[in-house]
């Protein structure tokens, strides 16, 4: 009995210590909100700007018919033809 009141939460009862805590809670929580805000947006900026960075480095690719994947081996090359769907039976 003793070990569950010693670690449960109590409320001061002076109306003004309750209002000062309150106000400094709040005042936590929107110091994490915008810290929380300001580090996902440093993490999108960086993101953008190392894929802008990756994307500057790329050569660019000439687009004369011939495309480096197909000569590797990993493209399988033939024809095809579009087959129409059959027509659905009637009831």
């Amino acid at each position: 009995m003793f070990l569950r009141m010693s670690f449960s939460p109590r409320k001061p009862r002076h109306p003004l210590l309750r209002i000062v805590l309150g106000l400094l809670g709040l005042c936590v929580l929107l110091v994490m909100i915008a810290f929380g805000v300001f580090f996902g947006l440093a993490m999108l900026a960086a993101g953008a700007l190392l894929r802008l960075w990756t994307l500057r480095k790329a050569p660019a690719r000439k687009d004369d018919g011939l495309r480096a994947d197909t000569l590797d081996g990993t493209t399988l090359e033939g024809d095809f033809r579009v087959v129409s769907k059959p027509a659905l039976p009637a009831r």
